[in-house]
């Protein structure tokens, strides 16, 4: 079966299952959960040894407290995810939208025509994000393509549209997103991946030295776009949703990448402290290390990589 009909089958089977009552959807959410949990899956693993890393003051119930909570929200992000990509962004944006802050923000920059820069952090829902920028006009959104064609077939039609643009993270994306930001437009970035080792600099996430992208300072410096900070974060039980876009420390274009770094990195920090359960703990984020003889912290005998 070709990568286009298995994507299409998938697309279909994700329509099926969200149009389950939204309780059915959310306790679905909360079972699976609980299995990663008593499963000891790689999300319960990763979130456990991420929290250790990034919250050393909690003590272990705190920390087991916060690790439920990150679970859930993280299982919930999911299906959210797959009920947002079956319907259109017009009827996800009325629906479930129900706070807007910053948008004027947004269309200043967009109309200074120096280009804008969307830091999106992996906090609260960033598709539901990717669908109020489409609203406002053309974005080029940075993504990696999943290994599987098919996948990255499924990504195309989920994400599809006149007003996306998915740049995959790979060699030419930074000249395409230097023309898409020198001709005035918008492009969204996930700037809390982890770059490959030479790709970046190692700045503080957490208290911890963290391998971190200098892509948006270099469009930043060179282009003179303005960078702004973009979330939505969840503010209720039944999708409800809060978009948040804020100007980003000026200090993100500095030609210094460990002081561009670190500034970007202090801003998703202070976001993703509002509400640690929205942020995608599931995700490792310090395998690689400044020193090349330190280990893995997320390696174990039973579990080395």
């Amino acid at each position: 079966m070709n990568p286009e009909r298995k994507a299409r089958l998938a697309y279909r089977a994700a329509t099926l299952f969200t149009r389950l009552p939204w309780p059915v959807l959310r306790g679905f959410a909360h079972a699976l959960a609980w299995a990663w949990i008593r499963g000891n899956a790689r999300e319960s693993r990763v979130t456990r040894r991420n929290l250790e890393l990034a919250y050393p003051e909690l003590d272990s119930a705190q920390r087991a407290r916060m690790h439920r909570d990150v679970l859930r929200s993280t299982a919930l992000q999911a299906v959210e995810t797959l009920w947002l990509w079956t319907r259109t962004p017009a009827s996800n944006l009325r629906g479930h939208l129900k706070e807007r802050h910053g948008e004027a923000l947004y269309d200043a920059a967009l109309a200074s025509g120096r280009g804008v820069i969307v830091a999106a952090p992996h906090f609260g829902n960033w598709e539901l994000l990717n669908q109020w920028l489409a609203s406002r006009g053309q974005i080029a959104i940075v993504y990696k393509a999943p290994d599987d064609p098919a996948g990255d077939a499924f990504l195309q039609i989920v994400r599809g549209g006149d007003g996306v643009r998915q740049v995959r993270a790979e060699g030419p994306a930074v000249r395409q997103l230097f023309k898409v930001l020198k001709d005035g437009g918008a492009t969204g970035i996930l700037p809390d991946q982890q770059p490959k080792a030479g790709d970046g600099v190692f700045v503080p996430f957490f208290g911890m030295p963290a391998l971190t992208m200098t892509l948006v300072n270099r469009l930043a410096e060179r282009t003179g776009a303005t960078v702004l900070y973009g979330w939505c974060e969840r503010t209720g039980p039944d999708m409800q949703f809060a978009l948040h876009l804020e100007a980003a420390d000026p200090a993100v274009a500095d030609p210094d990448l460990h002081v561009a770094a670190a500034a970007l990195n202090a801003g998703v920090e202070r976001i993703a402290r509002r509400d640690p359960a929205q942020y995608q703990w599931t995700y490792k984020r310090y395998t690689l290390r400044p020193d090349a003889d330190e280990p893995n912290p997320y390696a174990t005998a039973r579990h080395p990589h």
